[in-house]
């Protein structure tokens, strides 16, 4: 036992993430090969006609389907690897806090599953990927019909339709989260060609809008390519408007607890680097507080958010948000392996109002946070499809939507007590909290009946996740199922 003490003691998980690194360039190197199939590909089928012309082409097609089998091989050893890598930190983290037990248990699981992986990819590169029968999943299928049936096909079945047919699996909810990160990857070289080539032929405010998002796009490349950060994961890409994308840190499927973080107003690609950093955030405290298990944060935004006041004064845009949202949470439940994990949805401004849509409806998830909310769309926590005892809401003391995002009612009488009242009416009237806001009652007024945790007095709308804040350490709790 000493001696694999001393093993863990001195392995370096950063040898793994460098791995993994590695095969995500070589995943790259085979996405520029494949690029330049393209021009021979096209001159061949414009300038050749015969026998010899279609040999050749078909030559090189087969070629171009090698490069993606090789390319999805890659990543499923960049997963692998980082994943490892993610769980030996874990694991030397026990080992730091003398829990040599459990150290060594959680490695030993960990070299268990990472030797599984590593010996399935060997064995899928000897073995040729072939085409599934004509079963196909329809989009009114559920999230736990398409993992039965992904599960049935077998693994040469299931890297044929990755190589093949990536964009309709890119975005189907119950698929696994390592897969479906093979398909949106696949996808993303097209995505940048689309960009580029919208954008040649926009002009004026519509130009600005691409460029923005092709700016996004890039940021998010970036982040995907490196090896700095818990593994991410490419859920889901979608460039229309503008822009959306689910991004998860760690792989849900094996994770523990999984928080998805749904953003609120002005929220686009462009800026998906700030939610997906105050997700991170949770997950990387829970990490340190309680190392044992893993916790995968997934930032979720796979809706229009509101670019305006206009806009936000509207609900439509939750409401057009919730269903994604449930499929999205029946998917992480369908595809999760081993014992149900614990899954916490929480909302920030309008996204709470989101969280609450769906909740109303049906969510399948353990607990929902909101901060920041100007409402959820009901009353009462009793409204809200949750397990008794798992609704949480904070609110910051200086969090302006507490004043700005008061209901009509509330605003009438707040107008009339300044006028009707002696100069100190506006303090009384404008300076406290408001318990009926825009979209029903406030959540972090007790009597909603959800438990009110507190924030950092000078955070604001958006402080909620700062280093040291009560509230990030809340936040942390209720993902980790820990929280009183």
């Amino acid at each position: 036992m000493t001696a694999v003490l001393d093993r863990l003691r001195v392995t370096d998980p950063a040898r793994w993430r460098a791995l993994a690194l590695r095969w995500r360039r070589w995943a790259e190197v085979a996405g520029r090969l494949i690029a330049e199939c393209g021009p021979p590909l096209a001159a061949l089928r414009a300038a050749w006609r015969g026998a010899a012309a279609t040999a050749a082409v078909q030559r090189l097609e087969a070629l171009r389907r090698r490069l993606v089998l090789f390319r999805l091989h890659c990543w499923r050893a960049d997963q692998a690897a980082g994943e490892f890598a993610a769980t030996l930190s874990r694991a030397r983290a026990l080992l730091s806090r003398s829990l040599a037990d459990a150290a060594l248990g959680l490695a030993a699981r960990a070299d268990a599953g990472a030797a599984e992986r590593f010996e399935a990819l060997t064995e899928a590169i000897r073995t040729p990927a072939e085409p599934p029968g004509p079963e196909r999943p329809d989009c009114t299928s559920a999230p736990a019909e398409v993992h039965r049936w992904w599960m049935a096909l077998s693994r040469e079945q299931r890297n044929w339709l990755l190589a093949t047919e990536a964009s309709w699996l890119a975005r189907m909810d119950g698929l696994p989260a390592a897969d479906r990160d093979i398909a949106n990857r696949l996808l993303l070289d097209n995505r940048r060609d689309e960009i580029d080539q919208a954008i040649t032929r926009a002009s004026g405010r519509d130009r600005d809008r691409l460029r923005e998002v092709r700016d996004g796009l890039a940021r998010l490349s970036d982040r995907l390519a490196t090896a700095s950060g818990p593994r991410a994961y490419l859920l889901q890409l979608d460039l229309a408007e503008e822009g959306r994308a689910v991004v998860a840190l760690g792989d849900p499927d094996r994770a523990a607890n999984v928080l998805t973080h749904v953003p609120g107003m002005t929220a686009d690609l462009a800026s998906y680097g700030g939610e997906l950093a105050r997700a991170q955030r949770v997950a990387e405290h829970a990490a340190e507080v309680s190392p044992g298990v893993a916790t995968s944060a997934v930032m979720w935004l796979d809706y229009d958010a509101p670019d305006f006041v206009d806009e936000a004064a509207s609900a439509r845009r939750a409401e057009a948000g919730a269903p994604a949202l449930r499929r999205f949470q029946e998917g992480l439940r369908a595809a999760h392996e081993g014992p149900p994990g614990r899954q916490v949805v929480l909302g920030h401004s309008y996204g709470s109002l989101v969280v609450g849509r769906a909740a109303a409806g049906g969510l399948d998830a353990d607990a929902v946070a909101f901060v920041g909310s100007p409402g959820v769309g009901v009353d009462s926590a009793r409204d809200l499809r949750i397990p008794s005892g798992e609704v949480w809401s904070s609110t910051a003391r200086d969090d302006v939507i507490q004043y700005a995002a008061v209901s009509p009612g509330s605003l009438v009488h707040d107008l009339s007590t300044v006028v009707s009242g002696p100069i100190a009416r506006p303090l009384l009237a404008f300076g406290l909290p408001e318990r009926n806001l825009w979209f029903g009652h406030n959540p972090s007024d007790p009597a909603f009946g959800a438990h009110v945790f507190a924030s950092s007095p000078g955070g604001g709308h958006v402080g909620y996740w700062e280093p040291g804040s009560p509230s990030l350490r809340t936040l942390t709790e209720i993902t980790l199922g820990t929280a009183r």
